[in-house]
């Protein structure tokens, strides 16, 4: 009994450290992030050493947009007319970003939200896990990246 006790203490822990995300705290996912890795709903991870693209965010008063965008070696970015749609639904104690295309809509839920740090989650139980990054410059001029 006395261990069942502290597996209930100890869970209840957890969820009362999860992340709260608050409406002010969305300006956060404006940027580029960059895929770390993928956990399936059994458990499994699929790591990602390197990406050959970023998911960019611009996001104001709950609507925006998300590109696909590809860095280049000199700190500029290859971009195409390409973006969802992208509105912030908070529902209770939930945040869901809700995409919409000319071809297709759907949801991902909102985990965690910081500056460097973004997980979400889609309708298959996907966990996508994301690290905030910028532009990346190899050509040693000095000069600042846009």
């Amino acid at each position: 009994m006395k261990n069942a006790f502290r597996i209930l203490l100890l869970s209840l822990f957890f969820v009362g450290c999860q992340q709260k995300i608050q409406p002010t705290d969305i300006a956060k996912i404006n940027g580029y992030w960059e895929i770390e890795k993928v956990v399936f709903d059994k458990g499994e991870d699929k790591d990602y050493k390197m990406n050959e693209s970023y998911d960019y965010f611009e996001i104001a008063n709950n609507k925006g947009i998300r590109k696909k965008v590809m860095p280049q070696l000199n700190g500029t970015f290859l971009v195409n007319d390409a973006f969802e749609n992208v509105v912030v639904r908070f529902d209770k104690e939930k945040v869901f970003l809700e995409y919409k295309t000319n071809y297709a809509k759907w949801s991902e839920e909102l985990i965690v939200l910081s500056d460097k740090e973004l997980v979400l989650k889609n309708a298959e139980k996907k966990e996508y896990h994301y690290k905030k990054t910028g532009p990346i410059n190899l050509t040693g001029d000095g000069e600042k990246t846009k």
